[in-house]
């Protein structure tokens, strides 16, 4: 009787083991929200199978950070300070996301990124067009 129960127990540890490691997959994405303002922090490329990043030449000296607003209502909005006096210009689009992709789409423009990490601290995106690769902290 002992053995009985002790191979039934085991059986179902056993079952629901591999039930939940085999329907949870999420096929390498990412499951933290993509929704949040994101300061840009650095830009780069690959060159020789390296991650090349050097600080962003986009933010003007002495002003904030340019930064990356996606909205929960699938609104993009892109923000740049610029000259002496740091003035802000906002540009307004959409993005998507779908799976580890995000298009951001400013008027007739889009632009398709692999979402490369992304944590509640960091978005890095690389354009599937030029290989840029653009880093971005929460």
């Amino acid at each position: 009787m002992k053995t009985t129960r002790l191979l039934l127990v085991s059986a179902l540890s056993l079952g629901l083991f591999a039930a939940s490691c085999s329907s949870d997959d999420n096929e390498g994405e990412t499951i933290v929200p993509i929704q949040g303002k994101y300061n840009l922090r650095q830009t780069g490329t690959i060159i020789d199978g390296k991650e090349v990043l050097i600080d962003a030449p986009a933010n003007q000296s002495g002003c904030s950070m340019d930064y990356l607003d996606l909205r929960l209502s699938n609104t993009a909005v892109i923000g740049d300070y610029d000259g002496e006096d740091c003035a802000l210009t906002e540009t307004t689009g959409t993005y998507v996301r779908s799976h580890n992709d995000l298009t951001i789409t400013v008027g007739n423009i889009s632009s398709v990124s692999d979402i490369m990490n992304l944590t509640n601290k960091e978005l890095k995106i690389k354009d599937k067009t030029t290989g840029v690769i653009t880093v971005y902290s929460r």
